[in-house]
């Protein structure tokens, strides 16, 4: 999923594209916490400024992510509006330490006159993402001790915890009470 920049001759353009959740492949457990459910509908304009390109549009779709308390998959739609400048990459000559502006925060860098649409929508998606995702405002989570999901059912697990730093603690005060 590449974006050719050679073949953008206007100074503005639309790109129009929906993409199967297939072509992301699956999800890799140790980088992606969610799996698109969903076709990715990603829209945008293209203005073009010599070797300067802004992209601004919307990447649309619905991602299936784990509760945070529950751990069950739940759905989160997607709906996130981008406004990017790329710029190639022998521009990033890394000149030492500077402060980051405004600017610095919208700014990305192609190479070989392509850009990576698939990163690009992978950036949108984990910054639409919630924090700490809940099925449910008021989700009860799992039992500490045995799993159960505590939406479903309960269990019989003790659920008083006694923290081994303070057993100290803890003797002092029954000896004082006799």
């Amino acid at each position: 999923m590449r974006l050719d920049l050679r073949k953008i001759r206007t100074p503005h353009e639309r790109f129009e594209q929906v993409y199967p959740p297939e072509t992301f492949g699956a999800p890799r457990e140790d980088v992606d916490s969610f799996r698109i459910a969903s076709p990715v509908r990603l829209a945008f304009e293209i203005f073009k400024d010599k070797s300067t390109f802004r992209l601004v549009g919307t990447t649309q779709t619905t991602l299936e992510v784990p509760c945070s308390r529950c751990l069950e998959p739940m759905i989160v739609p997607v709906d996130a509006r981008f406004d990017l400048r790329y710029q190639p990459h022998s521009t990033n000559t890394g000149e030492g330490e500077l402060e980051i502006e405004e600017d610095d925060l919208t700014t990305a860098f192609y190479q070989n006159d392509e850009i990576d649409l698939e990163q690009l929508m992978r950036e949108q998606f984990y910054l639409a993402l919630p924090m700490k995702p809940l099925c449910i405002g008021d989700c009860k989570g799992l039992c500490p001790m045995c799993g159960t999901n505590l939406n479903r059912g309960t269990c019989d697990c003790r659920r008083e915890f006694e923290d081994p730093r303070l057993a100290a603690l803890k003797n002092l005060k029954v000896r004082s009470e006799k």
